[in-house]
Parts: structure tokens; C-alpha cells; sequence
């Protein structure tokens, strides 16, 4: 498995989840909702600066049948964006279907009614794509998702 800081995203319209993990690859914790607007793309390659991961994972909603719709299209167009405000940073895109109702389901069992979960679901629902991104790596031994941009020169994918 791969070692260094990974960040996860669950870009919606109204808000972006931001999810990071140690670089063991162990723990995927959640890191804060960026309001979705202009400024998102800013405010996610500060925090890009900030963790510096060596790759960022973003959810690609597929449907239940895994084709791709609108809301899949414009999730590559906001990556392909971000990718291109990165330097030696990988973006790959990783089905996460099923990720938001996850999350939903989690915090009600911890107690949170609906109305309590909107401003951390989306951090939750990153926290999902992270993990299953690291659990995918871990059981096949190789990086996760589709692989977007990468502007790494560092060369180490196995």
C-alpha cells in the first residue's frame, strides 16, 4: 500500500465534504463543508496546501446499475478544474454510490436526527469514499478509483 496524506471529496452543489487520512493510511477522519460557489475551488486547493496529500480522491456518482448521468458529468468537470489548480497531486475518481445514505444511516445511529446531520453529512459521506478508497488499495494491492490527472513526477504508483 501506498504511504502518505490522502484527502477525499463529496462534491454536491450546495456543499463539498473534505475528508483526509494519516499517512499510514489507517484512520480517515473528516475535515470540514466547503459551501459550494465560486470560491470552492480555493478554498479546496488551501486545504490541499495545507495537508499536502499525494493524491485527492473524488466521489464519482454512478447510478445503482453504474452508468453515469448528468450529476457524474459534472463531478468530472469540478475534478478535471481542480486537477488543473494542482502540481504533483493525483486526482482519481471513485464510485461512491450509496456513500451519502451510508453516512446518514451512521449518524442516526449515533443519535443525530436529520436535521443535525446536514452540516456534517457531507464530511461523513467523505470520510466513506476515503475509507472505501483505502480498503480497495489494501485488498488488491493497487490505487483505487480512475485514475484523472496526474501532475506527480514522483512516480510512485506501483
Amino acid at each position: 500500500m501506498r504511504t502518505g496524506v490522502r484527502l477525499a471529496l463529496d462534491w454536491g452543489d450546495a456543499r463539498i465534504g473534505v475528508a483526509a487520512c494519516d499517512a499510514a493510511g489507517t484512520l480517515a477522519y473528516p475535515v470540514e463543508t466547503v459551501p459550494g460557489n465560486k470560491q470552492s475551488l480555493d478554498r479546496i486547493a488551501a486545504l490541499v496546501a495545507e495537508y499536502e496529500p499525494f493524491e485527492v480522491v473524488v466521489g464519482l456518482p454512478r447510478s445503482l446499475s453504474g452508468g453515469e448521468g448528468p450529476a457524474a458529468a459534472k463531478i468530472r468537470q469540478h475534478a478535471l478544474a481542480l486537477a488543473g489548480r494542482l502540481s504533483g497531486v493525483q486526482v482519481r475518481l471513485l464510485d461512491e454510490r450509496l456513500t451519502t445514505v451510508t453516512a446518514a444511516r451512521t449518524l442516526s445511529q449515533r443519535g443525530r436526527k436529520a436535521k443535525q446531520q446536514r452540516a456534517v453529512i457531507d464530511q461523513v459521506a467523505a470520510v466513506t469514499i476515503l475509507e472505501q478508497a483505502l480498503e480497495a488499495e489494501r485488498r488488491t494491492g493497487r490505487p483505487p478509483g480512475e485514475l484523472l490527472a496526474e501532475t506527480s513526477e514522483r512516480g510512485d504508483e506501483a
